[in-house]
């Protein structure tokens, strides 16, 4: 504040001082904060992607510093390999099973939650709470409880009720009732985050756009589902399959602990283990393998974007 000297002359208020040490420098503070993680990521994310990338050009067996160079040999023996390419189908299945399900299932309950007047917060803490439980975890359970394969199993226990003969659910490829046990537990598991996502987008959307379409004649059910809640989560619901895509290919705790040592209906990431991590531990095939994977992930995710729209504005669309 300007001060009043003696002779009546207002003297200005002295100049604040600069803020010296830590407090003063936004660059320090900003590597401070942020060095840590960026050198954690760097450490334990880029540094693997590159060792990879440099083990899938050589002949590494039993061993992750090789010596003897054969360029493209891995990459050949993988796109030859049955096996790898049969985990490909595996995961083509896996991704037709959980990607539209998961997405119906989640759009229902943000719907349902949505329309809720009281226990809102309650039934939204309800069916996010699953996304907390480990992939193992669930698997075991799904396994050992609910398809047991044995008559004491809470499915087989339903089924018999109906008069249905006890079901060995992930005892053989044929029938492929595995399948069911698998996209069960990832449905359970997923469905509650990807509500979320979509319960986030329902209340962001206008309710004069409601109000326009009962004014022109839109029914509250079907039409006004469809020609005024659908459109406004385009960008929502291109993001939620997209990480569903992503997260399909990722899969991986719940295949390889249902299944176990099965020979059958293993995606991508179980078969470049066994790969890696078996018998011959050839981490250069395997390393060929996970780049391969990570070139389709890239395509895929470009063209999925490409045709839906992701990233686009409204007014482009």
């Amino acid at each position: 504040m300007p001060t009043l000297t003696e002779s009546g002359v207002t003297e200005p208020a002295p100049a604040p001082r600069a803020r010296r040490g830590l407090r003063g420098n936004p660059t320090a503070n900003f590597w401070l904060f942020t060095g840590p993680f960026l050198a954690g990521l760097a450490l334990f994310v880029y540094v693997p992607i590159g060792w990879s990338l440099w083990l899938s050009f050589f002949d590494a067996r039993f061993t992750v510093t090789p010596s003897e160079f054969v360029g493209f040999d891995n990459y050949r023996y993988m796109l030859t390999n049955d096996d790898f390419t049969g985990s490909l189908v595996t995961f083509t299945v896996f991704a037709a099973f959980i990607v539209p399900t998961t997405w119906a299932l989640s759009l229902a309950l943000a719907l349902m939650v949505n329309r809720l007047r009281f226990l809102r917060a309650f039934f939204r803490s309800v069916f996010f709470l699953p996304t907390a439980v480990s992939y193992v975890a669930a698997s075991l359970i799904w396994k050992m409880s609910v398809f047991s394969g044995v008559r004491f199993g809470l499915m087989n226990t339903v089924l018999g009720w109906f008069g249905v003969e006890n079901i060995a659910w992930l005892s053989s490829p044929d029938p492929p009732w595995y399948w069911l046990v698998v996209v069960t537990v990832r449905l359970w598991l997923q469905a509650g985050f990807f509500m979320i996502l979509f319960l986030a987008a329902l209340q962001n959307i206008p309710q004069e756009l409601y109000e326009a379409a009962a004014l022109d004649g839109a029914g509250p059910g079907r039409q006004t589902f469809w020609y005024v809640t659908l459109p406004q989560l385009r960008a929502t619901s291109t993001a939620v399959v997209l990480l569903l895509l992503v997260q399909a290919y990722q899969a991986f705790d719940e295949f390889f602990n249902l299944l176990s040592n099965a020979t059958w209906g293993r995606p991508p990431l179980v078969e470049l283990y066994y790969i890696a991590l078996g018998e011959n531990q050839d981490y250069g095939a395997g390393s060929a393998g996970a780049v391969i994977l990570t070139l389709l992930i890239c395509v895929v995710t470009l063209l999925q974007g490409r045709f839906l729209g992701f990233g686009r504005g409204e007014s482009s669309t």
